[in-house]
């Protein structure tokens, strides 16, 4: 059978079990609803927490950017995975005993003010939006290469999909379809790796072929990759050029920031009691580590692949699914030299976007694409960073169901943490700014219903993001851990630790983390993307790592405020001390 055919029968499959698992866990409560009914198993909760929190920008992304970045990328994967044992360690039991639905609602029940739970919804539509932006796009990508369809029309296929899981079974219905979910990622993710790792190293565990000689050479996996690298003009593949205080920034923005995302505390609500919490997030890391422990293996095989099968090839005799990529736009090749081969150098192949001048505004704004060639130096193919996972099997030429399999487990990926961020900020709105805020008086049925209008306006906006993706997933993703960094950590973590912080300086606090650090990312990466470089950046932190600011900006404020005005009231006190019991 063909590619195809095998990829709409896994992708088919994969549907079905998780639009039958939605009408089976139909939610009839926002109890229900919001947190499941706080009846998850902890291993059930561990599976769906890490579906939940691996995201496209794990399953698709980050051994792209790995592979291209070397030593340099793996600030994603220390950052992501030291994050998560942050929010296990520090937050997620104390906001279990806490015992609400939202982190909005613990900020504006810890800070005694409806208008810090207005920012905190703020601030949690803000990044849950960033972040879903990230897994659209990897949805359009999945679909547009395997089931050749428009990559926009692969947009809305998922959008159908997530909305209708995600609106008939709430939290109940996403918590069991994202154990499928993790399941199928897994696997997907396991199988091409053990066999890519077999065919380069003959050692059938990634993590260890990483380290180990390569077969029918005397040489190391990353010792030929640097050599090969080397005699390309590239840097070195285990070699880095990002500055110490941007990697240290990134790697702690990543950290920060995960333990301050919305749509992975909430897991640990839908779980009996504390031990619960606590377990879960242990299970959780275990079935984290699976996945992110042999992604710099997937990273390393793929260059060197990638190099192996086309460098100096004939573009006439190129393998077919360079040329299946070129088709969608995701690789490019321009012959500079007239020779009929394909040439990997160090360098852009095309002329760098330039930014369009808007007259009415006065400044730069969006880039314009320019398909001509970069004269100035020898490398003669783009390709999308974001591809290299999914089209690893394609160049390790493994068994068509392999593919296939790899197809399903990327969706799986980003419709898990879609569907995740779309319910939390649908219960930001329907609990947090109508049923506390706005509407106190409506009843149970009717705060259902607009939360399930939330999900269906912000699978919309979701769309229309990954139809209109601003960067690279991971980029994308990476913008949005830093907002949550400066933000929601902060107002979270003080109010668990410190009972001297009051509303005025968490709401200030809040406000001027997100302002810092989503003024700093637009700045750079949308108004003036000609001078995103080191000599331009605050201190040379990149956008990716200026949350890690935000956050000390925000903590800055906040304990100067706090101590500036009056101390929390006595019965919030008294919550803190009720919270921190063991």
């Amino acid at each position: 059978m063909s590619v195809q055919l095998l990829t709409y029968i896994f992708v088919g499959i994969s549907f079905g079990i998780y639009l039958f698992i939605a009408i089976r866990s139909r939610a009839n409560s926002t109890s229900e609803f919001y947190i499941a009914g706080k009846g998850v198993h902890p291993i059930a909760n561990g599976m769906a927490t890490a579906a939940d929190w691996m995201s496209a920008a794990s399953f698709i992304s980050m051994a792209g950017i790995i592979s291209f970045m070397g030593r340099d990328g793996s600030v994603y994967l220390m950052g992501w995975t030291g994050g998560y044992v942050l929010l296990a360690l520090l937050l997620a039991p104390y906001l279990r005993k806490f015992g609400q639905f939202t982190v909005p609602d613990f900020i504006g029940t810890r800070y005694y003010s409806s208008f810090a739970r207005i920012v905190a919804v703020v601030c949690l539509i803000v990044v849950s939006f960033t972040y879903v932006a990230g897994q659209m796009r990897g949805v359009g990508i999945v679909f547009s290469r395997f089931l050749e369809v428009d990559i926009n029309t692969g947009v809305m296929i998922g959008m159908g999909i997530v909305f209708f899981y995600a609106v008939l079974g709430g939290m109940k219905g996403i918590t069991y379809t994202q154990v499928a979910q993790y399941c199928v990622l897994i696997f997907a993710y396991l199988v091409p790796a053990v066999f890519i790792s077999i065919l380069i190293t003959g050692n059938p565990i990634p993590q260890l072929g990483f380290g180990d000689q390569v077969i029918d050479d005397p040489q190391y996996l990353l010792s030929k990759l640097d050599g090969v690298m080397t005699q390309l003009g590239f840097e070195p593949y285990t070699s880095g050029i990002k500055s110490t205080i941007d990697v240290f920034c990134i790697t702690a923005a990543l950290m920060l920031g995960t333990a301050g995302l919305p749509h992975v505390i909430v897991r640990f609500f839908t779980v009996p009691d504390v031990a619960a919490a606590r377990q879960s997030a242990g299970y959780a890391l275990i079935f984290i580590a699976i996945l992110y422990t042999t992604a710099p293996a997937v990273a390393s095989f793929a260059r060197l692949n990638l190099f192996e099968s086309t460098h100096n090839v004939s573009y006439e005799k190129a393998p077919e699914w360079f040329k299946n990529w070129e088709d969608i736009g995701l690789i490019a090749w321009k012959d500079k030299n007239n020779d009929g081969k394909i040439q990997h150098a160090n360098g852009n192949a095309f002329e760098p976007a330039k930014p369009k001048f808007n007259e009415k505004k006065g400044v730069y704004g969006q880039r314009l694409i320019i398909n001509e060639a970069n004269t100035t130096n020898n490398n003669e193919v783009y390709i999308d960073r974001d591809i290299i996972v999914l089209a690893n099997p394609e160049i390790a030429q493994l068994p068509p169901w392999v593919i296939a399999l790899v197809a399903a487990g990327a969706l799986a990926a980003a419709l898990s943490t879609a569907a995740g961020l779309l319910l939390v900020i649908s219960t930001a709105v329907s609990h947090d700014l109508l049923k506390k805020t706005f509407a106190k008086n409506i009843t149970e049925k009717k705060e259902l219903l607009f939360a399930r209008l939330s999900i269906f306006v912000a699978i919309i906006i979701a769309g229309l993001f990954g139809i209109y993706p601003p960067a690279f997933v991971a980029q994308v993703v990476a913008f949005a851990f830093g907002l949550a960094a400066a933000t929601l950590f902060p107002a979270i973590c003080m109010g668990i630790f410190s009972k001297r912080i009051n509303k005025q300086g968490a709401i200030t606090g809040m406000l001027v983390g997100l302002i810092f650090t989503l003024s700093y990312i637009i700045y750079f990466k949308f108004l003036f993307p000609e001078m995103n470089s080191s000599e331009y950046w605050f201190l040379g932190i990149s956008p990716e790592g200026i949350g890690f600011i935000g956050m000390l900006l925000n903590l800055f404020i906040s304990f100067l405020i706090s101590f500036s005005t009056a101390p929390p009231p006595n019965d919030i006190i008294e919550m803190i001390d009720e919270i921190r019991q063991p």
